[in-house]
């Protein structure tokens, strides 16, 4: 019986590919610990779900803008100034990751020509001769996407507000049933 349990016990410190543990890829056994960590991360937040929430949209809202580096400082000082929780403001930056940059930023710009009525600037229109004409075909993109930007980062912030809220406050409610027990 003894022997029986070691032989057991040596199995179970052996290491398993992610195939063998019945994952069909690296890729979905690594995109399954990814969810995982991150439900962890949100679940471990404390604070009022209000907090809680209100960083969170603030960080998606800081997500939907092209500013490389710079969107999590803009997410920690929006959540500052709004009373936020930082760590979900930076938790909502994420929304902007290398598999939804392309995707997000098309449709930032889609809706910021469709705001403002622009049509598209293509090579052909523009005189590359022409210092001028280049800035100003520049200057009619950067605010073009801005405007998008500004847009989709609103409505995502508000919509991530109240589902996150409602999240939370489910979290905090379950959280408080297993601590009374």
């Amino acid at each position: 019986m003894n022997k029986l349990y070691q032989e057991d016990s040596s199995r179970l410190s052996e290491k398993f590919t992610p195939k063998e543990r019945g994952y069909h890829s690296n890729f979905e056994y690594w995109l399954l610990k990814r969810y995982r960590w991150f439900y962890r991360r949100l679940v471990r937040l404390r604070g009022k779900p209000v907090a809680i929430a209100r960083g969170f949209a603030v960080g998606v809202f800081a997500g939907c803008f092209p500013f490389f580096g710079f969107q999590t400082l803009i997410g920690i000082i929006l959540a500052a100034l709004l009373r936020g929780s930082k760590v979900a403001a930076v938790i909502g930056t994420w929304i902007s990751n290398p598999i939804t940059y392309i995707p997000l930023y098309v449709l930032n710009f889609k809706v910021g020509k469709l705001l403002l009525g622009v049509k598209s600037v293509s090579s052909q229109d523009v005189d590359f001769k022409s210092f001028s004409s280049l800035i100003e075909s520049k200057s009619i993109f950067i605010i073009t996407f801005l405007v998008g930007c500004f847009v989709v980062g609103a409505i995502a912030s508000i919509s991530s507000y109240f589902v996150s809220l409602y999240i939370f406050q489910r979290l905090q409610r379950k959280n408080s049933k297993f601590k009374k027990k």
